[in-house]
């Protein structure tokens, strides 16, 4: 599998190989189980104190499990995180402008504050009431 490859399609084409000799989970649950454990994992190592470098590496171990899960639920881990970002792109304009609306320097809200106006975009978001932009349709 050649190195060349960007990550995630790499980490896809082990984990496939990988099954081709039975080294594989059968059905997405059995990946969200290991991505708890992975994810406890990563939790210890960050209040514990860890390392960066064992940090780093726990958080690798949730990223190829995120991978694995991607390719159990036939989902492009790209495409997924270019839609995310989409999201939250317009969400965080659309606080922008209730704030701006408002009067308010969004900047210098403290995070509760500030997280007041995410619900608010979030909320627009899912009734649909968000152009690409972020604006009020």
């Amino acid at each position: 599998i050649p190195r060349g490859l960007p990550e995630w399609i790499r980490a896809r084409k082990l984990q496939k190989r990988a099954g081709t000799v039975g080294f594989d989970w059968p059905a997405a649950a059995p990946v969200l189980a290991k991505l708890d454990e992975e994810l406890a994992e990563l939790r210890h190592e960050i209040d514990s104190g860890g390392s960066r470098a064992k940090i780093e590496d726990e958080f690798g171990d949730v990223l190829f499990v995120m991978s694995n899960l991607a390719r159990k639920l036939d989902i492009d881990p790209g495409a997924a995180l270019r839609g995310a970002n989409a999201k939250f792109e317009r969400r965080f304009r659309r606080m922008e402008t209730i704030a701006a609306e408002r009067g308010v320097d969004f900047a210098a809200l403290p995070l509760e504050a500030q997280d007041q106006f995410w619900s608010e975009a979030r909320l627009a978001d899912h009734r649909g009431e968000l152009d690409p932009a972020g604006k009020l349709k």
